[in-house]
């Protein structure tokens, strides 16, 4: 199993929304909305296998001492494969020198991002308005 990893790499709407489905993230709700960021976002990191999207990635920054990951998702079937980690890496060959890189985990999610380097941020709490439903 070759897994390609892209930046920037061209996505199609209905292959985004089948990972985020499949995840059942809420943002795959607002269709317009979720793949307007992603277009719109600093960077985007795909997985494919077989020219199949098995993975997706974004990043905001400021392009000089702050990045945001909002998401990174996998599809089940290839969760635990190292796709996550591979797009990962793929952020780091661009953000590796930032003061601050930042994303918010829960669940599975977390071990897996301490895994990567990734620690609780100081005393800080996780704080949000949001309006999906699947936390």
């Amino acid at each position: 199993m070759q897994i390609v990893i892209s930046l920037n790499d061209q996505i199609e709407d209905e292959e985004v929304l089948v990972i985020y489905k499949a995840n059942k993230w809420s943002s795959a709700e607002k269709p317009e909305q979720l793949l307007a960021a992603l277009r719109g976002s600093h960077s985007l990191v795909t997985a494919r296998i077989s020219g199949r999207l098995v993975g997706i990635a974004n990043a905001i920054s400021d392009s000089h001492l702050v990045v945001y990951y909002p998401h990174m998702l996998v599809h089940p079937q290839y969760q635990r494969k190292g796709v996550g980690r591979k797009m990962m890496e793929a952020m780091q060959s661009r953000y590796s020198s930032f003061h601050q890189q930042m994303l918010t985990a829960d669940g599975d999610a977390i071990e897996f991002y301490k895994a990567l380097g990734f620690v609780r941020a100081g005393k800080t709490e996780p704080m949000w308005i949001y309006a999906g439903n699947e936390h």
